[in-house]
């Protein structure tokens, strides 16, 4: 267990003075916070009510599906694991270790944003807080879930930043955080529904924490978890 505890502590020191992390899970996501949400309150006052969701709803995303996976390839894709079976540690610790980390970067981001969007921009702060936050953690954990499965699938660098990008962009273009989802042709709308950004928004919304948007944040996690096993025992067998 101090093993376990000390190989957090470490991740979460490399992260800190990971550039890459800075950018995904703090530098752009502050920055589109700042731009969008004067933009947004400007031209579509009501937004005040839901820009705290939005906001989140982009910052997982870019962290989850962009900061993380990059991260995974560095270890799997290299020969670091060879150090982790040479020192008798087990080869999903560092996808653990980076997960705990990307997640508790993700979460303090989420809180900052929490803290700015009333202040700069007069945004409503969820009504059920106790609530707000676990349905919060559940859509980071899914979120990061998904970076998981990138990073650890896919080999090549190049083609992890496309594929990425491609999880990415519908995610934050079709989850209804940038205009209602309902403007949406129809094909596009059940298309967003297929990306843990859309329920995420949905779940984090007052109100909003319910089956109907908890279940498939869940299914999303478990498969993500039982990918991750899969390749990692492949992994541990060469």
């Amino acid at each position: 267990m101090n093993g376990f505890l000390y190989g957090v502590a470490l991740q979460w020191k490399l992260d800190i003075r990971s550039k890459s992390l800075l950018v995904t899970c703090y530098i752009v996501p502050l920055i589109f916070f700042l731009l969008m949400g004067g933009i947004f309150t400007s031209v579509m006052p009501e937004m005040g009510s839901t820009l705290i969701q939005s906001m989140i709803v982009m910052s997982v995303s870019m962290g989850a599906f962009i900061g993380l996976p990059p991260s995974l390839i560095e270890t799997y894709g290299s020969d670091i694991k060879k150090v982790y079976k040479a020192n008798g540690v087990p080869v999903c610790s560092g996808l653990v270790t980076m997960f705990l980390s990307a997640f508790v970067h993700l979460m303090i981001t989420c809180v900052m944003i929490m803290l700015l969007a009333p202040v700069l921009f007069e945004a409503a702060l969820p009504t059920q807080l106790p609530l707000f936050f676990p349905a919060l953690a559940i859509y980071i954990t899914s979120s990061l879930g998904i970076g998981s499965v990138l990073g650890l699938t896919v080999k090549n660098q190049a083609k992890l930043t496309m594929i990425a990008q491609l999880v990415f962009l519908p995610s934050i273009m079709l989850s209804g955080i940038m205009f209602p989802a309902g403007l949406l042709p129809d094909f596009l709308e059940t298309a967003g529904r297929i990306f843990p950004a859309s329920r995420g928004y949905r779940l984090l919304l007052d109100h909003g924490f319910c089956l109907e948007n908890l279940w498939y944040l869940i299914v999303v996690f478990i498969t993500a978890v039982i990918v991750c096993g899969i390749v990692l025992k492949k992994q541990k067998a060469k």
